[in-house]
């Protein structure tokens, strides 16, 4: 027989055969395993946009950029936080892509028939590339998400901004470059832009639109002999 002693000794000795040793703290991964940080964000927006091109906002869900971009979903909540945040980066994304090229574009033209002319063409190329259709979703979706409406609406401020920089140019050297207010002007050339975009969006017919940069180049010549009438060419007073 084993002795009282023994029989004590027995299980201390088998609780401490099977302790393990405690397992060291995991160091949290900077980001999750895949594409570098900025090259994934990069094709998230990526995705973001097309699918926002092609199946519109309601149908831009995170699953559905996942399935573009070829990514893990839960990479969107990881760099953007939630989905509107990756949508309004998209909106940023080819808002400043076409601004950069209207501004190339436009960079040299000093008469509204150059403008009508230039002008034109810019609305081809947004509808082929497809940022006519992003900007339109994101507008419908502002309309329909209370916290996207301001964000949406703070992204038309740059092009507020440069269409009052080319009134300003077109209206130099005449007597109506101090009476015509550009800010206002402005304005009203980016909303009638728009406008007429959400209103061809609508119908899917942008012949109507066509039209009218025809008529704008019919009237055009005849707007620029007005403004060099009224430029002022004698001394000032």
């Amino acid at each position: 027989m084993r002795s009282k002693q023994t029989l004590k000794a027995t299980p201390a000795r088998t609780a401490r055969s099977k302790r393990r040793p405690p397992a060291r703290p995991r160091l949290r991964a900077a980001q999750p395993s895949g594409p570098t940080g900025s090259a994934t964000r990069d094709r998230l927006v990526e995705a973001a946009l097309t699918t926002l091109r092609t199946r519109g906002f309601p149908g831009t869900t995170a699953r559905a950029i996942a399935r573009a971009g070829k990514l893990n979903q839960a990479l969107i909540f990881y760099h953007f936080g939630n989905l509107d945040r990756l949508l309004l980066a998209a909106l940023d994304l080819t808002s400043a892509r076409r601004l950069a090229r209207y501004q190339s574009a436009l960079a040299d033209v000093t008469s509204l028939t150059d403008a009508i002319d230039v002008m034109s063409r810019l609305y081809a190329e947004d509808v082929e590339v497809g940022h006519v259709a992003a900007v339109q979703e994101m507008v419908a979706g502002g309309s329909s998400v209370p916290g996207l409406r301001p964000e949406v609406v703070a992204r038309m401020e740059p092009w507020v901004r440069f269409a009052e920089g080319v009134i300003a140019r077109l209206l130099k050297g005449s007597f109506l470059e101090s009476v015509l207010p550009t800010g206002d002007l402005a304005y009203a050339a980016v909303a009638l832009y728009f406008g007429i975009e959400t209103l061809t969006h609508l119908d899917g017919d942008r012949s109507r639109a066509e039209a009218l940069f025809d008529t704008g180049r019919q009237l055009a010549p005849i707007a620029d002999a007005m403004l060099a009438a009224a430029s002022w060419t004698g001394d000032k007073p």
